[in-house]
């Protein structure tokens, strides 16, 4: 974490010069400055989704790129909050709700949990550790006649959902190593 003092210098100077003061009666407050992210491609996704770019939508998107691990609209806002103090809740949900309309991100739903986020736009399935929660993407084709489901003549699929449950590799190991002691 980064942290920036910024000092009011115009009382600083009245503080420290003529008046006799010293460092003490200087007001600063601390700000919190957040990491940097390639700003310009976040807005150029933005703008050539159609979109206007405007602050909000530029932090919302930058964490869902930054935060890969598919995060609720709640994790969302706690995340945007610390990059954009004044966002609201009400403020998320209508930039994830314009970047899903504008196909720069996925609504994912699993099961009965919390809808969830997704940038990964290319064809991949989701799957869901059963035992630490993580969801992770994988590459294959999600859309139905590609993935040898048969459509019934006549039916036109217009919206497809792959998603599969298990143990990640991470929690299967872990397993092992606990069976061997």
């Amino acid at each position: 974490m980064r942290f920036r003092i910024i000092l009011n210098t115009v009382d600083a100077a009245q503080a420290i010069g003529d008046a006799g003061g010293t460092m003490k009666d200087v007001k600063a407050r601390t700000v919190f400055v957040p990491p940097r992210r390639n700003r310009g491609v976040v807005s150029r996704c933005i703008v050539e989704s159609g979109l206007r770019p405007t602050a909000q939508r530029e932090v919302v998107y930058g964490v869902l790129l930054d935060k890969l691990d598919h995060p609720t609209a709640d994790e969302v806002f706690l995340h945007a909050k610390r990059e954009k103090p004044d966002i609201s809740m009400a403020t998320v949900y209508n930039c994830l709700d314009a970047l899903v309309k504008h196909h720069l991100v996925k609504q994912v739903h699993l099961d009965r949990a919390a809808t969830r986020y997704c940038p990964n736009m290319h064809e991949h399935a989701h799957f869901q550790c059963e035992t630490c929660g993580g969801i992770s993407d994988f590459e294959g084709a999600s859309k139905p006649r590609q993935s040898g489901f048969k459509v019934p003549q006549g039916f036109k699929v217009t919206h497809s959902e792959v998603s599969m449950r298990g143990v990640c590799s991470d929690c299967a190991e872990q397993k092992k190593v606990e069976k061997t002691k």
